[in-house]
C-alpha cells in the first residue's frame, strides 16, 4: 500500500491579497492588514503563518544598499584558473562586502555583487581580500551607475 502525496498548497484570494499587500509593505502589521481586508488579526497571522509553512510566501528584510551607506556597487565577474570554481565562490562569499555570488555561463566562471562606502575601501577590499584567494585569473568590474530595479523578493506568480 503506497502513501498517498498531500495534497499541494493552493492560495485562495484572501492568501493572495495578504501576500499583495505585504509586498508593499513588508511592516504591515496584521491589524493593518486585516483593517484592509475586512477580516480579523487572528485570522490573518493564521494565514501568514500557513503560506509560509507551506513555503507559499516568506517575509524578509531586504537592505536598501544606499541607505546603508554604501554608494559603491559593483557586479564584478571572475574568470577561475586552476581551480575548482564552487571553491573560491565559497572563498569569496565569506567575505563581508559580498552580497551575492553566483557561478555563471559564458566568459566569466562566477560573478559577484559588491558594495563599498568609499574607493578606498573598494581599494582594499580588492587588493588585500580578493586578491588573497587563489585562483582568481581576472577580474571584471562593471560599476553600477544607477540602480532601475533592485527586487531580492522577486518571485513567480502564484
Amino acid at each position: 500500500m503506497s502513501e498517498s502525496a498531500e495534497p499541494a498548497f493552493v492560495p485562495d484570494e484572501l492568501d493572495m491579497e495578504i501576500i499583495a499587500l505585504l509586498r508593499e509593505d513588508g511592516r504591515m502589521s496584521t491589524q493593518d492588514i486585516a483593517k484592509r481586508l475586512g477580516s480579523t488579526s487572528s485570522t490573518i497571522r493564521k494565514r501568514i503563518r500557513r503560506l509560509e509553512d507551506a513555503k507559499a510566501m516568506r517575509v524578509v528584510a531586504v537592505t536598501d544598499f544606499s541607505a546603508a551607506g554604501y554608494d559603491l556597487l559593483l557586479a564584478i565577474g571572475i574568470e577561475v584558473e586552476q581551480y575548482n570554481a564552487e571553491a573560491v565562490g565559497r572563498q569569496l562569499a565569506e567575505l563581508p562586502e559580498v552580497f551575492s555570488v553566483t557561478m555563471t555561463t559564458g566568459p566569466h566562471d562566477l560573478e559577484i555583487l559588491v558594495a563599498a562606502q568609499t574607493f578606498d575601501q573598494l581599494a582594499t577590499f580588492l587588493h588585500e581580500e580578493v586578491s588573497r584567494i587563489p585562483g582568481i585569473g581576472r577580474l571584471v568590474p562593471g560599476l553600477t551607475v544607477e540602480v532601475y530595479k533592485y527586487q531580492s523578493d522577486m518571485v513567480p506568480q502564484l
